[in-house]
């Protein structure tokens, strides 16, 4: 019974970070009226909208890409422009994209499609193209998978006016459940992610970069070296996250929701995406990802199940560890207004047990397939491109296909 009290201690540590994930999100999302662009007070000076690039890098087509498109097309601000990157003509979410200017022609969109190869991140290569078409000094990063409301942009600028903040992103929420896939996608996005982000900003003081919306300025990402200090770098919404702080600017964490649109995955996308994250994540926090399996206090409370004696206590254990966490995802949902249908939170439990048997291939594989690319993700997660060496010894090739077994 030792193993059991072990892991039973260590998954009520999880749950007692867990009620504290839960917190930050509560009160993070309780500072959205003080954000918001109508409580300007009478004795303060009037916001400056001044104008904002937003930059959209496009391939393939995302869940409800054209509705996403859209969303952007109806934002209650004075003036922006909208830039569709695309590294090719034959994508078809060119013709997504030629939809939606000719369906807004009274909008400033511009549709670049130019080959840019400068680094091994895809999305920044798409980024380079359409910053260099940008006419704006404030920059907006969207990626395609985001719809918004229309008081996105003013709720965002708002933290612009005080010239030490940096870079404005957003707290995030996955939305349109259709498949098993992106049910499990929602609702780790609606409890894991949204309650580390939350967390890591309210209790320690390290806002942490999503970069599903960046909002900044030229000058500062100028100053930090551009987008092409990270053209080799998985992470580089973190990455640039981290060096506006280093340059002194503030990283600010906007409690105006945005929504992930993850409609129809399948199984293995939700798999293949949290296995690259989990490499990204131990690649930047080294020792620091060991907490990521505190802070899965189901898959803790199971794994007696596996060492020990499945007794009725042992048993009870992981059931009332499970219900708890259902219990906790599902306020999470109601106080981010998630989407997600009341019945699907009953699978929270089997999508911790998923990532928690995941999580240990970081450990021993550092290859990722990105975009039907493979790399080799170093620290600060820097890419280099993985090639296959057949010349390699016979113990090289057997780690390599180990290695490429789990990746």
């Amino acid at each position: 019974m030792e193993i059991f009290y072990f892991f039973a201690a260590l998954a009520l540590l999880g749950l007692a970070a867990y009620v504290l994930q839960i917190w930050a999100v509560r009160s993070c999302l309780m500072r959205k009226e003080s954000c918001s662009p109508q409580s300007t007070i009478a004795n303060q000076r009037l916001p400056e909208w001044h104008p904002v690039s937003i930059l959209k890098p496009l391939k393939g087509l995302d869940d409800n890409l054209f509705d996403n498109l859209a969303s952007f097309c109806t934002l209650d601000y004075p003036q922006y422009e909208i830039i569709f990157s695309l590294q090719d003509w034959n994508d078809p979410a060119h013709k997504v994209a030629r939809k939606i200017k000719d369906k807004y022609p009274d909008k400033d969109i511009s549709i670049i499609v130019e080959r840019c190869n400068t680094g091994l991140n895809p999305k920044i290569n798409n980024l380079l193209t359409a910053y260099k078409y940008s006419k704006y000094p404030y920059i907006l990063i969207s990626d395609s998978n985001v719809m918004v409301e229309d008081g996105y942009l003013k709720a965002i600028f708002r933290h612009m006016q005080n010239s030490d903040v940096g870079l404005v992103s957003n707290v995030i929420r996955g939305v349109r459940s259709r498949s098993i896939g992106s049910i499990l996608e929602n609702l780790h996005m609606n409890s894991f992610i949204v309650g580390s982000v939350c967390f890591l900003d309210r209790f320690l003081k390290m806002p942490c970069v999503v970069g599903k919306s960046m909002l900044m300025k030229k000058s500062d990402l100028e100053e930090i070296g551009g987008f092409e200090a990270v053209k080799d770098v998985l992470a580089e919404d973190y990455v640039i996250g981290k060096k506006m702080q280093k340059r002194g600017k503030k990283v600010i964490l906007s409690n105006h929701l945005i929504n992930n649109v993850n409609e129809y995955w399948g199984l293995k996308k939700f798999i293949n995406r949290h296995t690259r994250w989990g490499k990204l994540r131990w690649k930047l926090g080294g020792a620091k990802y060991f907490s990521e399996l505190l802070g899965n206090p189901v898959f803790l409370s199971c794994l007696p199940l596996i060492f020990c004696e499945a007794t009725t206590a042992v048993l009870a254990f992981a059931v009332i560890v499970s219900l708890i966490k259902i219990i906790g995802d599902f306020y999470i949902g109601r106080i981010t207004n998630a989407d997600l249908n009341p019945i699907f939170y009953t699978l929270s439990p089997l999508k911790d047990l998923i990532i928690g048997i995941f999580w240990f291939i970081p450990l021993f594989s550092n290859k990722i397939v990105w975009r039907g690319n493979k790399y080799i993700i170093g620290k600060d997660t820097i890419l280099t491109e993985y090639k296959n060496n057949r010349d390699a010894s016979w113990r090289v090739r057997f780690v390599s296909m180990i290695r490429e077994r789990f990746a």
